[in-house]
Order: C-alpha cells, then sequence, then structure tokens
C-alpha cells in the first residue's frame, strides 16, 4: 500500500435514515400505502463506511461526523461501533437534532425520493476535520449540498468542502467526493472549485453531466457516449487521476494515464429488488475496495457493479451488502445486463 497507509476514512453525512416502502410516489393531494417502515444509518460517510467493512471486514474504516445528543445520533453511533467502525472523531453536540431523512421507495417503480431535515448536518465545518492522527489510504468525503456551513465560503475558500479536501491532501489522504441529487446549477457551482483537490471521482449520469455542462440523459436513458464525453471533461479540469460514471445500465472508468472500461451492470433478477436507495453508495464502495487493492480497473467496475446489485435486495442503505466475493458471485450467476 502506498505509504504504508491502509484504510478508509469516511466524512460529513451521518443520518437517520426511515426507510418507507410505499405502493407509488403520489402527487400533490394524492395517496398512496405505506408498507414497511425500518430505521437505518444513512448519508454518504455512513453508508460506505458499513459498505467497506461488509465487503472486508479486515479493512480499517475511520469516519469524521457530527450528531446530536439523541436517541438518532446514539443509533448512529452504536450502528458505527457495532460494525467496526473507529468512531473517535464523530462529535456530538446538543446544540441540534441529528440530522434525518424520510426516505421513501416506491414498490410500482423501484424509484427513490428523500426528504431529508438538516439538523446536525448544518452545524459541520471544516474544524471538525481533523487528519493529523489518520493512516488511512482514501477520504470518502460527501454530501455537497446538503450542509449549510460547508457549502458557503469558508475563510479564503470558495467553499467548505474545499477546505476540507486540502486539509486531508496535505495530511497524506487521497480524496472522492460523493454528491447528492441536487439541482445540476447549485451542484456544479459547489463542485467545480473541488476538482483541483480531488484524486477520484465516482459519480452517476446526471452528476456527471451537471458539472460538465453536457445532457447525458436524453429522452429518460442514459447516453453512453455523452457520459464519456462529460467523463473526459472533467477528467481535465482537475488533478483527478479517475472519473467514474454508473448508472443503472452500464458504467464507464477512465483514469488520466489513458486506460478506460465500460461495463453493463448486473441483470438482478426483478424479483430479487426491493429498492435502490445506497445503490450509488455501495457502486462506490466496490469500486474504492478495488482502488485500494490495486486491482485493474476492469475488475474494480466488475465489483462495482455487482455491491450496487447486492444491494438492491434491501430498502436499507447497506442492510443486503455481503462480503466481496459473494458479491461477485451472486452477480456472475446473475449475469450482465444485454443491450448495452
Amino acid at each position: 500500500m502506498t505509504g504504508g497507509r491502509r484504510g478508509i476514512l469516511t466524512g460529513g453525512t451521518w443520518c437517520a435514515d426511515y426507510n418507507r416502502t410505499v405502493s407509488h410516489w403520489p402527487g400533490e393531494d394524492g395517496l398512496a400505502e405505506l408498507f414497511e417502515e425500518e430505521r437505518h444509518g444513512g448519508g454518504s460517510s455512513c453508508n460506505l463506511a458499513l459498505d467497506i467493512k461488509r465487503l472486508d471486514p479486515s479493512i480499517p474504516v475511520e469516519t469524521i461526523g457530527l450528531v446530536g445528543d439523541d436517541d438518532d445520533g446514539r443509533y448512529l453511533r452504536e450502528t458505527a461501533a457495532a460494525a467496526g467502525i473507529d468512531t473517535r472523531r464523530m462529535a456530538v453536540t446538543p446544540d441540534a437534532a441529528t440530522q434525518f431523512c424520510d426516505a421513501y421507495v416506491s414498490l410500482r417503480s423501484h424509484r427513490r425520493t428523500h426528504i431529508f431535515h438538516a439538523g446536525t448536518g448544518a452545524l459541520l465545518t471544516p474544524d471538525h476535520f481533523d487528519f493529523s492522527e489518520t493512516r488511512m489510504r482514501y477520504l470518502h468525503l460527501g454530501l455537497p449540498g446538503v450542509h449549510r456551513i460547508l457549502d458557503a465560503p469558508w475563510q479564503d475558500e470558495p467553499n467548505g468542502w474545499v477546505a476540507v479536501l486540502k486539509k486531508a491532501r496535505a495530511a497524506g489522504l487521497q480524496t472522492n467526493l460523493e454528491l447528492a441529487s441536487i439541482d445540476r446549477g447549485l451542484m456544479a457551482r459547489l463542485v467545480a472549485p473541488c476538482l483541483p483537490h480531488l484524486d477520484f471521482l465516482i459519480v452517476n449520469d446526471m452528476e456527471i453531466g451537471a458539472i460538465a455542462g453536457v445532457e447525458t440523459i436524453l429522452d429518460g436513458t442514459s447516453d453512453k457516449d455523452a457520459c464519456l464525453r462529460a467523463a473526459h471533461a472533467v477528467l481535465q479540469r482537475g488533478a483527478l487521476k479517475l472519473v467514474t460514471v454508473h448508472c443503472p445500465a452500464f458504467a464507464i472508468a477512465i483514469t488520466r494515464t489513458g486506460e478506460s472500461a465500460i461495463l453493463p451492470s448486473v441483470a438482478i433478477p426483478e424479483a430479487e429488488i426491493r429498492g435502490a436507495n445506497g445503490a450509488g453508495d455501495a457502486f462506490a464502495a466496490g469500486m474504492l475496495y478495488g482502488l485500494h487493492e490495486e486491482w485493474p480497473l476492469v475488475q474494480c467496475l466488475e465489483l462495482a457493479h455487482a455491491a450496487a446489485a447486492v444491494s438492491l435486495r434491501s430498502v436499507s442503505t447497506t442492510g443486503a451488502m455481503l462480503f466481496w466475493r459473494e458479491c461477485l458471485s451472486l452477480a456472475r450467476h446473475w449475469g450482465p445486463r444485454s443491450g448495452t
């Protein structure tokens, strides 16, 4: 491992997810039936940390976040500790309720709709991110657009995300940024100044299009050529070593050294699918795990797809994740999606 470092540090969003399965997502003044409800940990920092520990319990995982001195905060700290995640830098504040999200999954479409309360997420600042003692190799950071102070200018930096990324790289960490489904214009404004301070960017088709200013979804379908153009455009705008773009049908990975790979996603049977909450986090976990273990690019993409497919078997973000060999075994049993 590079410089003797090993492990992944996640930073940013820890929230309590109230996962609800509904018959369909109704329009305003509409009506839908609720079938089940579960509380789980959620948010990019939580999801990736838990997924990595389930993909390979031997990998050290640390986290930085902010939760409230309340039941949800205690639940998240206990969830992390039970998974073997180092929570020494997960701060607790009495000044706000723990961030939470009502995460709805439609039985009709398997699509997700999130409604969140910022709570402690609005109080998270670059000062919470202390990298002086970590020996982790990667920082996985998120989520721009849902953390008020980090989204705003910070001292001499355009936003707090840049301040955190610069501190992380100065401390010897390689960096990745996770995104949320926010307004395209806001996403582009927040992410653009981060690009010179990122080593990896693992995003979906909509997100890469927003950052690059390219329409990547045409008539409701992800356009592979447009995604590839957008990925190349973003790669040239920063210090990035790798850009990966995923969507339900395929994934693309390109590197600064000229490597590239395109793979279809996994043809998971419809009967196995419970919901898409956390599928993007699962994809990122598989990709980062492969990169961390220095696998060939195609094998990294293969595990990323496998982890995403396996995650679809639960309404929660991380509840269905398995050891990496089991993920690959299931994916190979289901086979690749055809027609992509």
